[in-house]
């Protein structure tokens, strides 16, 4: 006798499932930085806007933070690239 149900595939376990998702991000690593970057912000935008008082809006002492946080990473970029341009 023939059986009458199709050969049901085994279900992928979560990680399984995951991995070509992860490689694809370890690959990119443009948005995981984005992410940090904002997380990091919104840690340093409080104490922008704490330290300078009712002047500034939220949203102007979000933007010096990420203003200040982009001038930081370049010029640790450029200081390695300076230093080491073998590597690039």
């Amino acid at each position: 006798m023939v059986n009458p149900l199709p050969l049901v595939q085994s279900v992928p376990s979560p990680g399984e499932a995951a991995a070509p998702l992860w490689r694809r991000l370890y690959r990119r690593k443009g948005p995981p930085s984005l992410f940090l970057l904002l997380c990091l912000n919104l840690i340093i935008a409080p104490a922008v806007q704490g330290a300078t008082g009712p002047q500034l809006l939220r949203t102007q002492a979000y933007a010096l933070g990420i203003l200040g946080l982009v001038t930081i990473l370049l010029s640790g970029y450029l200081f390695v690239v300076m230093f080491q341009p073998e590597r690039f």
